[in-house]
C-alpha cells in the first residue's frame, strides 16, 4: 500500500506527540461517555482519545469487541480520506525522515510496489517505550512542535500542493503562443521560370476560358499599364470581371524575334527543340543580316527605353549565355546594371578589350569571406575583382624573359631539355580562371555606362549567334514587359486541372493551376498577387527554373547605392510589384523552388 507523502512508518519521535496529547487532554479536559480517559499500561499517563484514523482494533478490547478506536501510528494515513473533509489531517515529517531508509517520496511507497510487508506489530505500550528511548539517542535536534497552534494542523488546503505543481520560477510556467508576424511579401526572385504550377482546395476555373470582352480589356490594360483594384474579399471569382480581367494582364509579355513555329525560349541546351523545323535563314546570308538588323533596332531600343526608367528591365537570351539589364532603382542599384551569365574565358577578355569594365560578384564575395577568415584585409581592398587580372599578374611575375627557365642556362643543360612553348606556359598558368567557366561563379557584373558599351559590344560581337548548328543565325531572345521596337505580344499559357490527391482518410479533390511560357519576376508577382484574394489566402506553388538563369539572383548593391531612391512610376508595373523589385536581392545563387501562402502570411523554399 501506497504511503502519502510526509508521513513516516518508522515513526522515530512519539514522545513528542505523547506530549502533544497531554497538553490537550489537560485543556479540553476528561470527557464522560464514550471517550473517557485511558490509561497506560506501563506508565499510568492519562491520554485523551482520539480521533479514529485508522481501522485498526479497539482499545482495551478484541478485534469484536466494542470500545474506543485508537490511533495505530504504524497504519497508513491515506484512510483517514474516507473521513468527512471538516476533520483535521497532519502530515508528519523530520529531517530524520529523509535519511531512513523507510522513508516514502511523494507519490510512492517504500520499497518495490506490490510488495506486503513483513514488519511484526508490537504492542502500542512497547512501541512508545522504543520510539522514547530512540529519540533521546539524537542529541542536539529540537523535536518537531505539532501544536495546533503552529498551523501543523491544516485543512484540505495542505493537500492542495500535491494537486497543483510547483514551478522553479514565474516563466516556468507561463503559457505564451507567440503568433509569427504576417509575412505579406516575398524576395524578389530574378531567374527566368519556365513553369508555375499552383494548387488549392478552391477551384481556378475563374481563371480560363475568358470572355472576348475581358480578354481585349485585359489587353489595353496591359499596353496602358493601367491597374484595377482587386477586392480583398471574392465570394465568387467566376462572377468578378477585374479579376479575370486582371489574370489576362498578367501573362502577356513582349518578345522578339517572333517566329509562331519555333519556340526561341530557352536558348541554351535547346538544341533538340530545333531539330527537324524549318530553317530558312540556316544558308541564306542576307536573311540572317536582316534578322541581325531587325534585332539591333529592338535592342537599340530597350536600352533607351530601359536608360528612361519606361522599361524596368529586359533579357538577352543567346544559345550560350543570358543577359539581364535592369533600370537604375532595382535590386537596390543606383544606376543600370547587367549581369551575364555563364561565361567564358573568351567572352571576358574579348569583353575586356573593348573596355567594359566589370565584376565577379560571386568571386568578390569568396575573397572576402576568405579574407576575414585568414584576419587580412588586402583582398578586401581589390576594385577590380577580376580572377584574370590576379593570375595574369601572378603569372608576370613568375615568368622572366625566357619563361622562366633561365636555372637550366645556369646549369647548363638547355639544350638538351624539350622547353614548353609560350602557349603552353600560358594556358598553364591561367587554369584556374579557365575552370570558372560555364560555372555560376562566371556570372559577370557591369554597371553605369559600362552598360552602354556592353550593348554595342554585343551588336557587334560575331560570336552572338551560332556559326553551325540548329540555331545557326538565329539571333538571341529579347523579353521585356513593355513594349518596343519591333516587339511582339504573347501570352503565357494558362490551363486548369482538377486531380485527386491520397491522404489519410481517403481522396481528397485538389485543384491546379499551370502557367508555362518564359515567366518574369514581374509576371510572378501579378499573378500571386491576383490569387491571393481569389483563392482566400492559401495556396502553393512549385516553380521550375531555367537553371542556367539561377545565379541572376546574386546581390549587387552596395550599403550606400541601396539608401539613394530613384522613381520608377512610369515604367508601367504595379506599384507593389516595383517595390519588391526595388529590394536588394537577397536569394544569392538560389531560385525560389516552392511557394506556399496560409491564411494570408507567405513562406518560400530555395
Amino acid at each position: 500500500m501506497s504511503q502519502q507523502a510526509g508521513y513516516s512508518p518508522s515513526f522515530k519521535r512519539p514522545a513528542e506527540i505523547l506530549r502533544m496529547r497531554r497538553k490537550k487532554a489537560r485543556s479540553e479536559g476528561v470527557s464522560s461517555g464514550g471517550r473517557g480517559a485511558i490509561s497506560s499500561p506501563c506508565e499510568g499517563a492519562s491520554i485523551s482519545a482520539v480521533r479514529p484514523l485508522s481501522t485498526g482494533p479497539l482499545f482495551g478490547q478484541g478485534r469484536s469487541g466494542g470500545g474506543v478506536k485508537r490511533r495505530n501510528p504504524f497504519t497508513s494515513i491515506e484512510n483517514t480520506f474516507i473521513s468527512s473533509p471538516a476533520k483535521k489531517k497532519v502530515f508528519i515529517y523530520t529531517d530524520d525522515d529523509a535519511d531512513s531508509s523507510d522513508y516514502v517520496k511523494p507519490g510512492g511507497a517504500a520499497g518495490v510496489e506490490g510488495e506486503k510487508s513483513t514488519t511484526r506489530t508490537l504492542p502500542f505500550s512497547e512501541r512508545l517505550l522504543q520510539a522514547e528511548e530512540l529519540s533521546k539517542d539524537v542529541p542536539g535536534k529540537k523535536p518537531t512542535s505539532l501544536s495546533e497552534d503552529d498551523s501543523l494542523f491544516e485543512d484540505e488546503d495542505l493537500f492542495q500542493e500535491e494537486r497543483t505543481p510547483i514551478l522553479k520560477s514565474p516563466q516556468a510556467g507561463a503559457v505564451t503562443s507567440i503568433v509569427p508576424p504576417a509575412c505579406v511579401e516575398y524576395p524578389a526572385d530574378w531567374s527566368l521560370k519556365t513553369r508555375l504550377l499552383f494548387t488549392s482546395l478552391l477551384p481556378f476555373s475563374w481563371a480560363v476560358q475568358p470572355r472576348a470582352t475581358e480578354e481585349a480589356q485585359g489587353l489595353t490594360q496591359h499596353c496602358r499599364g493601367q491597374y484595377t483594384t482587386i477586392p480583398q474579399s471574392i465570394q465568387d471569382p467566376r462572377t468578378s470581371a477585374e479579376l479575370r480581367c486582371g489574370f489576362q494582364q498578367c501573362l502577356q509579355f513582349w518578345q522578339h524575334p517572333s517566329l509562331s513555329w519555333l519556340s526561341l525560349f530557352p536558348r541554351i541546351g535547346a538544341e533538340r527543340s530545333f531539330t527537324g523545323k524549318n530553317i530558312p535563314w540556316a544558308q541564306d546570308m542576307a536573311l540572317q543580316q536582316s534578322l541581325m538588323s531587325e534585332w539591333s533596332v529592338s535592342l537599340s531600343s530597350l536600352y533607351s527605353l530601359l536608360k528612361a526608367r519606361l522599361c524596368p528591365y529586359f533579357y538577352v537570351c543567346s544559345y550560350q549565355f543570358t543577359a539581364l539589364f535592369r533600370a537604375s532603382g532595382l535590386a537596390g542599384n543606383s544606376s543600370i546594371t547587367a549581369l551575364l551569365t555563364p561565361t567564358t574565358r573568351g567572352l571576358r577578355e574579348a569583353m575586356k578589350a573593348e573596355g567594359i569594365e566589370f565584376t565577379l560578384p560571386l568571386l568578390e564575395e569568396r575573397r572576402r569571406k576568405k579574407s576575414k577568415e585568414q584576419g587580412s584585409t588586402s583582398h578586401s581592398q581589390e576594385t577590380d575583382g577580376e580572377e584574370e587580372e590576379t593570375l595574369s599578374e601572378a603569372s608576370d611575375k613568375d615568368d622572366d624573359d625566357d619563361g622562366g627557365f633561365s636555372w637550366l642556362t645556369e646549369m647548363g643543360v638547355q639544350d638538351k631539355i624539350k622547353k614548353p612553348d609560350n602557349i603552353s606556359i600560358k594556358l598553364h598558368n591561367e587554369r584556374n580562371s579557365v575552370c570558372l567557366d560555364h560555372k555560376p561563379e562566371s556570372v559577370v557584373c557591369v554597371s553605369g555606362t559600362h552598360t552602354f558599351t556592353l550593348i554595342n559590344f554585343l551588336i557587334n560581337c560575331k560570336s552572338l549567334v551560332a556559326g553551325a548548328g540548329s540555331q545557326a543565325g538565329l539571333p538571341p531572345t529579347l523579353l521585356a514587359p513593355k513594349a518596343f521596337r519591333g516587339a511582339t505580344l504573347h501570352s503565357l499559357k494558362a490551363r486548369s486541372v482538377n486531380v485527386k490527391t491520397r491522404v489519410r482518410a481517403g481522396y481528397q479533390d485538389v485543384c491546379s493551376l499551370e502557367v508555362t511560357g518564359p515567366i518574369m519576376p514581374h509576371s510572378l508577382h501579378a499573378l500571386t498577387r491576383l490569387l491571393r484574394p481569389a483563392q482566400r489566402g492559401g495556396f502553393s506553388t512549385a516553380l521550375y527554373t531555367h537553371e542556367p538563369t539561377a545565379v541572376l539572383n546574386t546581390h549587387t548593391a552596395t550599403r550606400e547605392q541601396a539608401e539613394q531612391a530613384v522613381e520608377l512610376d512610369g515604367c508601367g508595373l504595379h506599384p507593389s510589384t516595383i517595390q519588391q523589385l526595388r529590394e536588394p536581392s537577397t536569394l544569392g545563387k538560389s531560385p525560389l523552388r516552392q511557394l506556399h501562402l496560409n491564411n494570408y502570411s507567405y513562406t518560400w523554399k530555395t
